[in-house]
C-alpha cells in the first residue's frame, strides 16, 4: 500500500511563540516535478527584527546562568527527539531528495552532537590565572564571555546534522540564537528546532524561514554578534561582505574539493571500497566533505575502478522513501544541469566516462535525477576535476609518485578535507601531514566518519573557523582579562 504523504506546514518561532505569516514558500519535491511537499512561513523584515529583539532580550538572563545550568536545560530540551525521528526523516527525504535512512541519520547526528557539547559544560566557564611574577605586579584572570545573539544558517544537504555542529555550542557558551533553515528545504529543520525551542526559556532559540531578500538583518544588524554559515563559497563571500558592515564575526564552513590519495600499498578490499563508495556517493554526491577527486597509484587504477564499478552496477535511482532506492535525485534542477554539463564536457574532451543505473520513469521522469558516473584518467584541467561537482560523478586520476599525488591534491582552491589510503601507518601519516586541508582521514573519508568531538573546518576558500569540541564552544565566546594590582609586589618593584 502506498504511503500517505501529508502536506507539511511550518511557521516561525519567535520569543517563545509560533507565528504564522501572510506569505508562504512552496517547497518542491526534487524527485517529482511540479509536486509540493509543504509550505514554510515567509518572514517579513519585521518578523526578522522581532526575532533579533527576542534573542537580544533573552540574552542577559541566559548568559547569567552557569554553563552547567544551561546544560541541564538543554539536556531536558533534547529529550524525545528520537521519538519523532522517523517522521522527521520522511519529511527531510521528501524536501531534500535523499533516501529516508540518510534523513534518519541526519537527526541522529544532531542529537549526538548536542549531547557531546553538553559533556563539555564543566570546561566552558573555566579560565586561567596568570600569577604575580617579578616585574609584573598584577594577578590576572583570563575569562571567557558569551558574544550575544548568534545567527546560524544551514544548507539543504544535511541541515539538521550540520546545525548540531554549531547550535548547541553557541547556546552552551551563553549565547542566544536565531536559526535560519535552508530556503529550499526548511520543513524538517523547523520542526526539530521548534520542539527544542519550546522547552527553552522564551527568546533563547528562535527560527525564521523565508526569502533572502528579507533576511539581511540576520547578518548586518549591529545586534547580531556572530554569524555561523555553512554553504557554498559564493554564499560565504556574500555573508562576509554583509557582516563587514557591522564588523560581525563569522565562521564559514564552505565548499570542498576533497582529494583521496590511494598509495601503491593501499588495501582495496570490499571493506575499503564500501567506505570509498559511500564517501563519494552519499546524498547523491551532495556533501561538502565528500570525496570529489580520487588519486590512485597507476599500478592500482584498474583494481579501484573495477571495485567502484561493481558497486555502481547495483545502484537503484528512485524516490527517497522507496525501500529499494539507493540513490535519490539532486536537490535542484540547476544542480542537475550543472552536473550534466560537467559529464558532457568530459565526454567531449575524450575522457573515459562510464555511467551507471537507469533513470526512473513514471511520476519521477521529470525529477532531478542524474546517472552516477566515473571519469577515468581525465585531463586535470577539466571542470569535473577543478570544481566541486556536488553530484554523483567522480574523476579517478592515476599518479606515479607520492610527491606527484600530494602536489596535485593540494593544487586546488579548496582545503576542507582529504584522505590517505595505505597499509603503512608511517606512509599514511607522512602524506596526511602534507595535505593542505582542515581534516584528514586515513583509510576512510566522509561525513559519517567524522570524529564529532574534534574541531572541524576548512582552509583556503573552504572557509575558516572551527566547529565541534571545546574549540567550537570557544568560537562563540570572547576572552577578557581582569587584572588585580598586588600592592606588595608594586611596592617592592618601586624599591
Amino acid at each position: 500500500m502506498a504511503e500517505t504523504l501529508e502536506t507539511i506546514r511550518t511557521g516561525l518561532f519567535i520569543g517563545g511563540a509560533n507565528r504564522d505569516t501572510a506569505e508562504t514558500i512552496a517547497i518542491a519535491d526534487p524527485a517529482k516535478a511540479g509536486e509540493v511537499v509543504g509550505y514554510a512561513a515567509s518572514a517579513s523584515t519585521q518578523d526578522v527584527a522581532d526575532a533579533i529583539a527576542a534573542a537580544k532580550g533573552a540574552f542577559p538572563a541566559w548568559s547569567a546562568l552557569s554553563a552547567v545550568e544551561r546544560a541541564a536545560l538543554m539536556a531536558e530540551a533534547i529529550k524525545g527527539i528520537a521519538e519523532e525521528r522517523d517522521g522527521d526523516a520522511a519529511v527531510l527525504s521528501r524536501e531534500n531528495g535523499k533516501v529516508r535512512f540518510e534523513g534518519w541519520i541526519d537527526s541522529l547526528v544532531f542529537e549526538i552532537r548536542w549531547n557531546l557539547a553538553l559533556m563539555l559544560a564543566d570546561e566552558v566557564d573555566t579560565g586561567k590565572t596568570l600569577p604575580v611574577v617579578p616585574g609584573i605586579p598584577v594577578s590576572t584572570e583570563v575569562q571567557h564571555q558569551a558574544l550575544g545573539v548568534v545567527t546560524v544558517i544551514v544548507p539543504f544537504n544535511w541541515p539538521i546534522a550540520i546545525l548540531g555542529a554549531a547550535l548547541p555550542h553557541a547556546l552552551l557558551a551563553g549565547n542566544t540564537a536565531i536559526v535560519k533553515p535552508p530556503l529550499t528545504a526548511p520543513l524538517a529543520t523547523t520542526l526539530v528546532v521548534q520542539r527544542l525551542a519550546e522547552k527553552l526559556p522564551a527568546g533563547v532559540l528562535n527560527i525564521v524561514t523565508g526569502t533572502d531578500a528579507n533576511m539581511a538583518a540576520l547578518i548586518e544588524s549591529p545586534d547580531i554578534a556572530k554569524v555561523c554559515f555553512t554553504g557554498s563559497v559564493g554564499g560565504g563571500k556574500r555573508i562576509m561582505q554583509m557582516a563587514a558592515t557591522s564588523l560581525t564575526r563569522v565562521t564559514l564552513e564552505l565548499g570542498g574539493n576533497d582529494a583521496a590519495i590511494f598509495l601503491d600499498d593501499a588495501i582495496i578490499d570490499d571493506t575499503h571500497l564500501d567506505r570509498l563508495y559511500a564517501a563519494i556517493f552519499d546524498t547523491t554526491g551532495q556533501i561538502c566533505m565528500n570525496t570529489k577527486r580520487v588519486y590512485v597509484h597507476e599500478s592500482r587504477l584498474d583494481e579501484l575502478v573495477a571495485g567502484l564499478t561493481a558497486r555502481l552496477d547495483k545502484v537503484k535511482l528512485g524516490y527517497g522513501l522507496d525501500a529499494d532506492t539507493t540513490m535519490g535525485p539532486l536537490h535542484s534542477p540547476v544542480q542537475k544541469a550543472f552536473v550534466e554539463e560537467l559529464i558532457q564536457e568530459a565526454k567531449d574532451a575524450g575522457a573515459d566516462v562510464r555511467e551507471f543505473g537507469e533513470l526512473p520513469g513514471g511520476d519521477l521522469a521529470g525529477g532531478n535525477f542524474v546517472r552516477p558516473a566515473l571519469v577515468v584518467n581525465p585531463d586535470q584541467t577539466l571542470r569535473v576535476v577543478t570544481l566541486e561537482q556536488f553530484g554523483p560523478v567522480i574523476p579517478i586520476i592515476p599518479f606515479s609518485t607520492e610527491d606527484e599525488a600530494v602536489a596535485e591534491a593540494n593544487d586546488s582552491w579548496a582545503g576542507l578535507g582529504g584522505s590517505v589510503w595505505s597499509a603503512s601507518p608511517e606512509a599514511a601519516n607522512r602524506v596526511a601531514s602534507q595535505m593542505a586541508c582542515g581534516y584528514v582521514w586515513i583509510n576512510d573519508h566522509g561525513a559519517t566518519r567524522l570524529d564529532l568531538r574534534a574541531p572541524f573546518g576548512g582552509m583556503k576558500e573552504s572557509g575558516f573557523g572551527r566547529e565541534q569540541g571545546i574549540e567550537g564552544i570557544r568560537a562563540f565566546q570572547d576572552t577578557r582579562a581582569v587584572a588585580t594590582i598586588d600592592a606588595a609586589a608594586l611596592a617592592a618593584q618601586a624599591h
